[in-house]
């Protein structure tokens, strides 16, 4: 199974590809989308173009998102949104199944704890995909997604969604 993982983000948004293989998992790339343009449509629209480009050259089979969280900056949090919502409909656009994932489920799944910090993901990233040189942080914390989506995401499909309590 080869996974896309997106850590959503309006200026930039993290990537990673992973293959999956029974327990076994190995990178296959990673990288950043830095949004383009003057107003937000077409920083939006960066965004989707980038992605379609990452979906045509490495034709993942599945991919996973990280859940929105809203934080003290309500503006901040409907740009993040918005830029979720592009990577979103990009995805679905490929015909992709989706696996959406809290940002403490994936730090769990990954570090081992739901409130690790960004430098401990990039370590366990590391650890878990031998050769990996992320790209930046965002990068990071997508192929940490991937990898979490590499756990939970075998599940049938209805499952695949995250139940929030």
């Amino acid at each position: 199974m080869r996974i896309l993982g997106i850590d959503p983000g309006l200026r930039t948004l993290g990537w990673g590809v992973i293959e999956s293989n029974g327990s076994r998992l190995s990178h296959v790339a990673n990288g950043l989308c830095k949004s383009d343009g003057d107003d937000l449509g077409e920083r939006l629209l960066s965004l989707h173009n980038q992605i379609v480009e990452v979906i045509a050259e490495y034709q993942p089979n599945q991919a996973a998102i990280e859940q929105t969280f809203v934080n003290k900056d309500g503006a901040g949090t409907l740009k993040l949104g918005q830029a979720r919502g592009v990577a979103l409909l990009t995805l679905a656009q490929a015909g992709l199944p989706v696996g959406e994932y809290a940002p403490n489920r994936v730090k769990k799944t990954v570090v081992g704890v739901g409130h690790a910090e960004k430098e401990q993901v990039l370590h366990m990233v590391k650890l878990q995909l031998p050769g990996c040189q992320p790209k930046g942080a965002d990068a990071a914390d997508a192929l940490a997604i991937a990898i979490c989506h590499s756990f939970y995401g075998a599940a049938p499909q209805a499952r695949m969604k995250e139940v929030r309590a």
